[in-house]
């Protein structure tokens, strides 16, 4: 009988820290995307209510998520650091950057996007990057660190070697895709290429602009363009919401795959982007559109890039030194 006690209080005991670890993390998160569907899995994620769906099956009942729309990558990391946001969802290269800066405080959680970037052009004279000349302006989400700038320097340092590869910083100007995509449509402004994204360089196209670059062929494959990411000391503290958001991820994927015309339309609803959605469908049956996947790709690339040039002090071993423990059952490079 006494054993039976003990066990009953033992038991008792172990449900009574998991209730109050359970009560210690937080009901209400904030995570950020940019405009496009480079982040449709987020959209689908948030008109689905995937992440308070898998938190609740995993016993944190109650949980809101708020998500917030950034136009580049460095805003939203400047927001994660202030903790004014939980989670962000950006580019690899703002990862590393993160990772470096705060000494491993900053790690990856779950990609969601393996989609090509394309640089597009109004201007007949630039038919590829050599005919980018010192006052041809180029619009980038964040000038130096979003993954289109970096990825110019990756071309520069293959066209004119290591010792030229910010030969595009001056070129490049931060804005917005939206803003960007107008810059093109307006021919007196000084910005005539844009390093786009998805929706954008399609549509970009399909007005009249050309290709100049485009992504995988610059990194030679698929590259990372949307990973959620979050600090250290939230994920540690919140396992379960940091266990939901990946559990949303693989689901949102999955519908995504099996009814992209659905996510679109939940796409529209959350963005209010007015293209037509069968035109959005069109742009998801493009070349590589479908890589809509949980793990990193190219990421190791990015480091060895950033390194060489001073930008990542650290040089990490592996993609793993940049993820969660969590996150090391992903089939990453």
């Amino acid at each position: 009988m006494r054993l039976l006690v003990r066990g009953i209080t033992a038991l008792g005991l172990i449900l009574g820290l998991s209730s109050a670890a359970l009560a210690q993390q937080k009901t209400e998160i904030s995570i950020t995307r940019q405009p496009g569907i480079l982040y449709l899995a987020s959209h689908v994620m948030e008109t689905q209510k995937l992440i308070e769906k898998h938190a609740a099956e995993d016993g944190l009942k109650g949980v809101t998520v708020n998500w917030r729309t950034f136009s580049g990558g460095g805003a939203q990391t400047d927001a994660l650091l202030s903790g004014n946001v939980d989670v962000v969802n950006t580019g690899t290269g703002n990862l590393l950057l993160l990772w470096d800066r705060t000494r491993g405080k900053v790690k990856g959680i779950i990609t969601s996007s393996a989609q090509p970037v394309i640089l597009v052009s109004r201007d007949p004279r630039i038919k590829s990057l050599k005919d980018i000349g010192p006052t041809d302006k180029i619009a980038v989400p964040t000038v130096g660190v979003s993954t289109q700038a970096i990825l110019l320097q990756m071309a520069a340092a293959q066209m004119f070697g290591e010792a030229d590869t910010k030969h595009f910083d001056p070129n490049t100007v931060q804005l917005g895709h939206p803003d960007a995509m107008a810059a093109l449509a307006n021919k007196n402004h000084e910005v005539a290429s844009h390093f786009s994204a998805p929706p954008f360089q399609y549509l970009e196209i399909a007005a009249g602009n050309h290709v100049v670059a485009n992504s995988k062929d610059i990194i030679g494959g698929p590259l990372t363009q949307a990973t959620f990411f979050t600090t250290t000391a939230f994920a540690e503290s919140n396992p379960v919401l940091v266990k939901a958001l990946r559990e949303a991820t693989v689901e949102a994927i999955d519908l995504i795959k099996k009814n992209p015309r659905e996510a679109l339309s939940e796409y529209k609803q959350i963005s209010g982007d007015k293209t037509d959605l069968d035109a959005l469908v069109k742009i998801l049956e493009q070349p590589d559109m479908m890589e809509f996947r949980t793990d990193p790709q190219g990421t190791m690339k990015f480091a060895t890039h950033l390194h060489k040039i001073g930008t990542l002090k650290t040089m990490p071993a592996a993609w793993t030194d940049y993820y969660l423990p969590e996150s090391a059952d992903l089939k990453g490079n």
